[in-house]
């Protein structure tokens, strides 16, 4: 055999061995693809409206809003191989990350799924309320407790779903509010909350402990906004989680609120968390959700400003990106679109 055959045979071998290799060796890294995307003017896979509104008046809609989504795979217990994760780093509709990025440490899948579901179900709260605050539609907001920390002072005296009233006798109407409170209190200070459960007030006193990671004063108790509403919002899109819709969900509420569509008949798209003030947030994920958008029909896409970086870098051909820093401006943004003006917020770069 010739020195050339012998150089080809040996190399044959050693890619042969590395396929065999690769295609066993788990690694922690995880594969993120484009996901489905959905109209949420639209209905769900059971024919239902994705947001249906009642004892309100609405109007007819139409066009497209769609938020957008991002499928996985690997996370703990089911590592994707070598082989996969380098297929991965070169086809552009794919991103390879560190596990840690979607499955923080110390953290289950079923952990991770149920923070996702959380996160959406607050996020279709938020977005419900930028809706109506952007329409001057008065609500009205509830302190509540959403769990206790064992072995905390909380524990045993606190249940959730118990609504904070008062701290130390001041009245709360945000969970930023008794943030604020309590960020002035030191380990060791008593604090007396006043709550309500079963529609009967009553008083806690509890004593504040350390926090081990940074030193502050806690009792032991996670909150959230509880907003009540005037009038019934339901969102109804399965199991998908996370709070990247945001802004689409808000969207979606004032195009039916009021007259006339939003979308002037175009196929829009976006993505960008909502607060319920209106600001729009960053994603994860934001070149795979534009590729999603851009196969589904959509020639418009609403980008959070601190994504802007990464969706100029990766934005699909015939997809412009129009940046939605408020909800406001996203809603000005598409009136000026129907109105066939041109100038409007760009990505730097785009």
């Amino acid at each position: 055999m010739s020195r050339r055959a012998a150089t080809l045979t040996l190399t044959s071998v050693l890619v042969l061995v590395f396929a065999l290799v690769g295609s066993f060796m788990p690694v922690p890294y995880v594969a993120l693809m484009p996901g489905p995307t959905s109209n949420t003017l639209g209905t769900n896979d059971k024919g239902q409206e994705l947001v249906r509104i009642e004892g309100r008046q609405t109007y007819p809609d139409s066009g497209h809003l769609n938020f957008t989504t991002v499928t996985y795979r690997g996370g703990p217990g089911a590592r994707i191989d070598l082989f996969t994760a380098l297929r991965g780093w070169v086809d552009g509709d794919v991103a390879i990350v560190p596990e840690e990025t979607i499955f923080p440490k110390k953290q289950s899948q079923q952990e991770v799924d149920e923070e996702n579901t959380r996160q959406m179900r607050d996020s279709q709260q938020s977005a419900e309320a930028a809706a109506l605050n952007q329409l001057k539609i008065p609500i009205a907001t509830q302190v509540l407790v959403d769990s206790v920390q064992k072995g905390k002072p909380a524990d045993g005296k606190l249940k959730p779903g118990d609504e904070v009233i008062a701290v130390d006798g001041t009245k709360m109407a945000s969970v930023a509010q008794v943030t604020a409170l309590m960020a002035k209190r030191k380990p060791g200070a008593e604090v007396v909350l006043t709550i309500k459960r079963n529609n009967a007030e009553q008083k806690v006193e509890l004593t504040t402990v350390a926090l081990p990671k940074d030193g502050r004063a806690v009792v032991g108790i996670a909150l959230g906004d509880q907003y009540k509403f005037p009038f019934k919002v339901d969102i109804s899109v399965g199991d998908i989680g996370g709070p990247s819709a945001g802004l689409m969900f808000s969207l979606a509420i004032v195009d039916k609120l009021t007259p006339g569509p939003l979308t002037g008949g175009k196929f829009i798209a976006g993505t960008g968390t909502i607060t319920p003030e209106g600001q729009v947030g960053p994603i994860g994920g934001i070149q795979q959700k534009m590729i999603a958008a851009r196969q589904a029909g959509a020639t418009i896409f609403l980008t959070p400003k601190d994504n802007c970086s990464d969706a100029v870098a990766g934005r699909p051909d015939g997809l412009r990106l129009v940046r939605a820093d408020t909800l406001d401006g996203a809603i000005k943004s598409l009136d000026a679109l129907n109105a066939g003006k041109k100038d409007l917020p760009a990505c730097p770069g785009d």
